[in-house]
């Protein structure tokens, strides 16, 4: 069946909302949402705390929750019958997944898209083997911020410019490769350390959809091989991308994420 048959068969009402990863904004998506809205559906890129065009100070953002903030804040605000797609690239899937805990009979499905999916966020070694990016065989890639004191845990990261490309945007376009390193900014490292759930009755009636980054160079596809494994999902789509696939191969995404919901 077609991409164009798949986009039919879910009703323009459907409601997508979008969340970025660690240092990015609802600019990430400027791709897909102009694809979801051009073919009558209603999309919403949030902003998280410290991202974007809020201007908060990551290294001032020191837990989850406030982090989340924004987010929680859209979720809270939404009719009592309304219900969304919500869609978490890379760190992102963390804030999704805080929202199925605390929004299960809001959310219609949720879509991991290259993103860290861990039920109960990083509680073991393992988690954070899973679920944090390593990028030490690149070398020294990160620029670090220390709120707390140079004596504490840095509270912000950003990969340094020179290597973002190399790493997060390898497949993709030069131009949204530039726009990004003019827009990228430190995220609150600390707060997305201390994201830790507690589990509610709703966490196991929320659909999950998983998309496989192919060619990711932060959240590696043995990773996401692993998160799948040990919480698995409802189904799991495969593409053709790097870490950034809203740049390198948003129609494909769109198709699948249109498919993802066409499917429950």
């Amino acid at each position: 069946m077609g991409e164009e048959e798949q986009v039919t068969k879910i009703p323009s009402t459907a409601h997508f909302v979008l969340v970025h990863g660690i240092g990015g904004g609802a600019w990430c998506w400027y791709k897909i949402r102009c694809l979801m809205e051009s073919s009558g559906y209603k999309v919403t890129c949030i902003d998280l705390k410290g991202a974007g065009l809020d201007r908060s100070d990551p290294d001032q953002i020191i837990s989850f929750e406030d982090y989340d903030k924004p987010l929680f804040d859209f979720m809270s605000a939404l009719p009592e019958k309304d219900k969304v797609i919500l869609v978490g690239h890379s760190a992102g899937g963390m804030s999704v997944t805080h929202a199925i805990h605390n929004f299960p009979m809001k959310i219609r499905l949720a879509i991991y898209v290259g993103a860290t999916m861990l039920r109960s966020g990083f509680l073991t070694d393992q988690d954070i083997k899973d679920g944090v990016p390593d990028l030490s065989e690149f070398g020294d890639v990160y620029d670090l911020g220390f709120g707390l004191g140079s004596d504490q845990p840095p509270t912000s990261a950003v990969v340094k410019k020179e290597f973002q490309r190399k790493i997060i945007y390898h497949m993709s376009p030069q131009e949204d490769s530039t726009l990004a390193s003019m827009l990228l900014r430190s995220g609150p490292l600390l707060a997305l350390q201390s994201a830790r759930f507690t589990e509610g009755d709703g966490v196991d009636k929320v659909m999950r959809v998983y998309i496989k980054t192919t060619h990711d160079r932060v959240v590696k596809p043995m990773q996401q091989d692993a998160m799948i494994k040990r919480w698995p999902p409802s189904d799991v789509f495969v593409l053709e991308s790097d870490h950034s696939p809203f740049f390198s191969n948003p129609f494909v995404l769109f198709g699948l994420l249109v498919r993802a919901v066409a499917s429950i």
